[in-house]
């Protein structure tokens, strides 16, 4: 079987910038709700936080020349907003500024392509006590401005924005779940949740026509982690069924995005909860992506069901389905091949991206300081082999970006979980490259699966 990829295929890894910066008040940086959040007893485990994380701040000279090592393309990563405006609005701090255009133009040099994130969940804490952070839709007003500064500051040197990183975890995981999961861990009712997910949309859009406006030239993308429908078997009536799934599953998100439009069934089933919105900003929420972004972890299997409404079911994952060492990340590597399809399939996407794929792995440091993670191999092997089904196909796959370079803070679950194919030693900041960082080294240079 031919392993290899398209010529130009994009390989990369990705970061964000609350789980590896660090350096939190540093150099003008405000607060963010994440701050807030990790600093509050009981949210996360082992009382972790990311004051320091890996301190990328500090070394990013160090990292950009390990990728380059590595002979990464590309890299994806996030700025913080607080960095750049530390009240969320307003102001700008150029040291920020000057802090990512010395970052740009290290991976520039370096020969790697950045993607630059605009919100990877580290919002100004004070639009939260502001405006109530997304519960009002003065904070997507505030992200368009943000936009229009990233992009007339960096517009000149940066050809890839993605405006909003996984819409579900700053919104249902942090306004919808009781006592919180993410940060700023609130519990709304559901026409509360519909209208912080309605905003969130819409701060979308308008960073679309900020960039498109301050860097005409420049590509604009999103990166969602939709729900990714993968059939039971590959028989016509459940690949149909599993289609149909991708579509209605998404529908407050991804499917809102790339259609311009909530679909009736999803407003007829949410009735008097559905989010209040006008026609202007269901246009502004459809405004043209250059690419779509897609992270991907896990599926939902779909089997066709003429005894369902929906002409289908969603099967529960028995307890005995294999996983890896997080419960949450079962082992599907379909979903890089039925993710794409259905994006090319059902909306005509001309241009996809693998944004985030990987996986957490009980690493050990052997003897020797070597991090054999034969696992994680095992989880990106199969995952690029789905991926090179759907290119084979002619499905427009153009890049895979693997989560994460580095081990960081893993959000609520802190440091109790590791995801880079590099290790990274929290007390002394050493970074040793894994067995996994030397497959991704051989597959980026020889664009092949190994």
């Amino acid at each position: 079987m031919d392993r290899t990829f398209p010529k130009g295929f994009l390989w990369g890894t990705a970061t964000a910038s609350y789980q590896v910066e660090g350096a939190v008040t540093k150099d003008g940086r405000g607060p963010s709700i994440w701050d807030t959040y990790s600093h509050t007893p009981g949210r996360i485990k082992c009382g972790h936080n990311g004051d320091v994380a890996c301190d990328q701040y500090n070394r990013y000279r160090e990292d950009i020349a390990l990728m380059k090592k590595l002979g990464l393309r590309a890299h994806r990563f996030s700025i913080a907003w607080p960095r750049i405006m530390p009240a969320g609005r307003g102001g700008v701090n150029e040291k920020g500024i000057d802090y990512y255009r010395r970052f740009i133009e290290g991976l520039l040099d370096a020969g790697i392509e950045p993607w630059v994130t605009l919100y990877h969940w580290d919002l100004p804490q004070a639009l939260q006590d502001d405006f109530g952070g997304w519960k009002s839709s003065e904070t997507s007003r505030c992200f368009a401005d943000y936009c229009e500064v990233i992009a007339s500051r960096f517009g000149d040197i940066i050809e890839n924005f993605i405006t909003i990183n996984e819409f579900v975890c700053f919104t249902d995981w942090a306004y919808g779940v009781e006592n919180g999961e993410y940060a700023p861990g609130e519990k709304l009712d559901n026409k509360g949740i519909n209208q912080v997910r309605h905003n969130a949309l819409l701060a979308h859009g308008m960073g679309v026509q900020a960039i498109r406006a301050a860097a005409p030239e420049a590509r604009v993308g999103l990166a969602d982690n939709a729900v990714v429908c993968v059939p039971v078997m590959e028989t016509e009536e459940h690949i149909a069924a599993a289609r149909r799934a991708y579509r209605e599953k998404n529908a407050h998100f991804l499917t809102a995005v790339l259609e311009g439009r909530y679909p009736d069934f999803y407003l007829e089933e949410q009735g008097p909860d559905a989010p209040v919105f006008t026609e202007e900003e269901m246009r502004i929420i459809g405004s043209p992506v250059d690419f779509v972004g897609h992270n991907m972890y896990r599926a939902e299997h779909i089997m066709a069901d003429p005894e369902s409404s929906r002409g289908y079911t969603t099967v529960i994952t028995p307890s005995s389905y294999p996983h890896m060492y997080a419960p949450w990340i079962e082992i599907t590597p379909e979903i890089t091949y039925w993710a794409p399809r259905f994006l090319s399939e059902i909306w005509g996407v001309k241009e996809i991206y693998i944004t985030e794929n990987g996986c957490a792995c009980d690493d050990k440091v052997d003897e020797f300081g070597r991090i054999n993670d034969t696992d994680r191999i095992f989880y990106l092997r199969n995952h690029l082999i789905s991926a090179r089904r759907a290119t084979a196909e002619g499905i427009p796959l153009k890049g895979y970006f693997c989560w994460s370079l580095l081990d960081n803070f893993e959000w609520a679950d802190g440091y109790t979980y590791r995801f880079g194919i590099v290790h990274v030693d929290y007390t002394t900041q050493k970074r040793t490259p894994k067995l996994s960082a030397d497959y991704m080294s051989r597959v980026a240079r020889e664009n092949r699966i190994l």
